[in-house]
């Protein structure tokens, strides 16, 4: 009886709670692409390194903090850094936002334009984030580590396998729950998100209702850049922090915000999580899982991985590319692309 109960917590460790936390992270980053295709109309390559330098400037006051010797306990000290990441990074798209997409908004260029120069818009920011914090890992999370250990999971259950939960997957779950209630409140009952969503419904009547577009672009930018820099600086607690690895993430947070119906924020939740589960149980090598639940004559000897890690982000594209292919608007009905 204890070799089903083995697999499940098997499974549990190592798949379903690192996809619920790479979910929730995916979730909020996907969010962010899609509060910009959504309103400003084009889709920003640069939101990938937007939450590399939200973090970077997170991980900058996360370490002056640890300086000065303030912390949060158990809790990692980047938590109290994060409304400065937040506030600085919303300052640099702001700035982008008037150097670059301003002028190309005024002529009404096509979307394919701001597309391109969002593409430039994330080489400066790329580059910029390499020369303030080096290409390397960083690792800035402190306080504790886990909530359980898998040592002490086996010893309360009697198990052969354990689950572990670390402080880090917790908080992006309960973080990307608030952040998600409180960004569909400011969307359905404020007046500013009211009008941001008419001016997504039909930019010519919202501004002839009234609406001052200046403003609700500012708002925009300021909640893509919100979400960009919790997404970063949750996916580098519960990970680690390197550039490149977030300009990777660009891929499977568009297939994200893409799968699930890009421009409608629920489509970015749900695809968010369809995409890490996807790419985790897809990598998952399952040879100790199945010997806990075939019977002894049938052990696997292989390792019953259908790809290698190395190949995550490609599960991204496959999924992308079908529903592109198949269902362009997504699970539920989004812009078409």
């Amino acid at each position: 009886m204890s070799d089903p109960l083995n697999a499940a917590a098997l499974l549990a460790n190592f798949v379903i709670v690192p996809a619920i936390a790479y979910g929730s992270q995916l979730a909020l980053g996907a969010l962010g692409v899609t509060l910009i295709y959504g309103i400003l109309r084009f889709s920003n390559f640069a939101h990938g390194d937007t939450m590399a330098f939200g973090t970077m400037i997170t991980i900058l006051f996360t370490w002056w903090f640890q300086s000065l010797g303030l912390s949060l306990g158990p809790l990692p000290t980047a938590l109290l850094a994060l409304p400065f990441g937040i506030a600085v990074c919303a300052l640099f798209v702001l700035f982008c936002d008037r150097v670059v997409y301003r002028f190309h908004r005024a002529k009404r260029a096509d979307p394919v334009i701001f597309v391109i120069a969002s593409v430039g818009v994330m080489f400066v920011m790329n580059g910029l984030v390499r020369f303030i914090i080096g290409p390397d890992d960083q690792n800035f999370a402190d306080g504790e580590r886990f909530i359980i250990k898998a040592r002490e999971f086996k010893q309360l259950t009697g198990l052969s396998e354990g689950i572990s939960i670390k402080v880090s997957q917790s908080i992006t779950v309960v973080t990307m729950i608030i952040v998600v209630a409180a960004l569909f409140w400011f969307l359905n009952k404020t007046r500013t998100g009211k009008s941001m969503r008419a001016y997504s419904d039909n930019e010519d009547l919202a501004l002839l209702s009234g609406i001052n577009p200046d403003r609700v672009v500012a708002v925009t930018w300021i909640l893509a850049a919100a979400l960009a820099t919790i997404a970063g600086t949750l996916y580098g607690l519960d990970k680690s922090f390197k550039p490149f690895t977030y300009f990777q993430l660009l891929l499977p947070i568009f297939a994200s915000a893409i799968v699930g119906g890009l421009g409608n924020p629920i489509g970015a939740i749900a695809g968010g999580f369809v995409i890490a589960f996807s790419e985790i149980t897809v990598t998952y090598a399952y040879k100790k899982f199945a010997n806990y639940i075939v019977p002894g004559d049938w052990k696997a000897d292989g390792l019953m991985q259908l790809l290698s890690t190395n190949y995550k982000f490609a599960v991204s594209f496959l999924i992308l590319l079908m529903v592109l292919l198949f269902r362009p608007t997504g699970i539920f009905r989004g812009k078409s692309v």
